[in-house]
């Protein structure tokens, strides 16, 4: 065995958080000229910086914890961020939630500025379906078909309850993001793959039939979700579907593929900007990159996300210890699906659905969350001993 007296930096990851930062800072500083009146004098850019010396904070202070330990804090964590949603679903306390674009979902501090608990949330569910996991391995050694199915009652349990506040806000990127964690933590809690199997099936089967009465009843179903409250989700998938018939629910997909194909192989460059993009400082910040940088800074973008997750995965790999896989796990899955989520969406690959690009768009609370993310990462490889002719893995400790 290597004794380690110091923390195991992982340089690597380091590195490609660096570049994404700086990349962030620099893009916004450019587009800043080129945003409505109504952000003059609000320096995104700066604002940005801040939040990732305050992240470089948050980093540092999560490495000093040993992530064992957070065993002992994810019911408060949990609590904490069950009580914020459900505040935001009560409207209290008046006068500190803060609408914005028809979503509730936000608390707005005099000095602090606006906070989004449903970013925390995404964090929190990863430590919490963590623990629940590698704490019912331990006592169910062995596995059977009802304490496979008692440990998914428990992670959709846990998962269902914020998935349906965030939903109601409405916020379906919100939704979608813990759904793609609930998903990774179940592909690798352990559970039988014929229950797997059924739930990808009745899963499909779902998605197929909703696809299927939307196609034959869009009028229908277009009633229903304006009744629901999600008739802004209509508008965004007939806009995906067909935006040249539909072009005013499809206007942000054209500017946005009109950008992007602006730019070409090589972009205008710096500051060249003659297409306008609504929310380019937050959810559409890939449009911007493409444009001025075209298709070699796009795949330079695309490639570092590349990186960032495989490093994800080989620390993952790398860990003995299965809490602290499961960490990994979790947060592989929240950052690959909101990656994957934001450039399909803006080349009409996928629906628009407002996520942030991790570590690019503009965002306090997105920012802290994905630096926060990052530090438990960095903790659990600063904390993965190595052991000459082990060739065991996630063992639980």
């Amino acid at each position: 065995m290597k004794n380690r007296t110091t923390l195991n930096m992982d340089y690597t990851l380091l590195s490609i958080l660096i570049l994404l930062g700086l990349i962030s800072i620099l893009t916004l500083y450019i587009i800043e000229p080129t945003m409505p009146p109504k952000y003059d004098g609000s320096h995104f850019w700066l604002r940005q910086a801040m939040w990732y010396v305050g992240g470089g904070v948050i980093i540092t202070a999560v490495m000093l914890i040993d992530y064992d330990r957070f065993h002992q804090i994810t019911w408060v964590l949990y609590g904490a961020g069950m009580l914020s949603l459900l505040m935001l679903f009560a409207g209290f306390p008046p006068g500190i939630v803060h609408e914005a674009n028809g979503a509730i979902s936000w608390f707005k501090f005099p000095v602090i500025g606006t906070i989004q608990p449903g970013e925390f949330m995404k964090v929190i569910l990863v430590m919490t379906l963590a623990h629940v996991i590698v704490r019912h391995n331990q006592k169910y050694v062995d596995k059977t078909l009802q304490t496979d199915l008692l440990l998914l009652f428990k992670i959709a349990g846990l998962s269902v309850a914020p998935m349906l506040l965030i939903a109601v806000q409405p916020d379906l990127g919100g939704f979608l993001v813990l759904g793609a964690i609930t998903a990774g933590m179940v592909l690798i809690s352990g559970i039988q793959w014929r229950i797997l199997l059924a739930i990808m099936l009745m899963a499909l089967g779902a998605g197929l039939l909703g696809f299927t009465a939307w196609y034959f009843f869009p009028d229908a179903v277009g009633v229903f979700l304006d009744k629901s409250g999600f008739d802004h989700v209509a508008g965004r998938f007939t806009g995906w579907l067909n935006p040249n018939k539909n072009p005013d629910d499809a206007y942000q997909l054209l500017v946005a593929m009109l950008a992007i194909g602006s730019g070409q192989l090589f972009g205008k460059g710096v500051s060249d900007m003659q297409v306008y993009v609504p929310e380019r400082h937050t959810d559409m910040i890939f449009t911007a990159i493409a444009e001025q940088f075209g298709f070699i800074g796009s795949s330079i973008v695309v490639t570092l996300f590349f990186l960032l997750i495989y490093r994800l995965i080989h620390i993952a790999l790398q860990s003995n210890d299965s809490y602290g896989a499961y960490l990994i796990t979790g947060i592989i899955g929240m950052f690959a699906y909101q990656i994957f989520q934001n450039i399909g969406m803006s080349i009409q690959l996928l629906p628009i659905t407002g996520l942030p690009l991790p570590f690019l768009s503009y965002g306090g609370s997105s920012t802290l969350t994905y630096m926060l993310a990052i530090g438990i990462v960095l903790n659990v490889h600063s904390r993965t001993k190595e052991f000459m002719f082990n060739e065991t893995r996630w063992n639980d400790s």
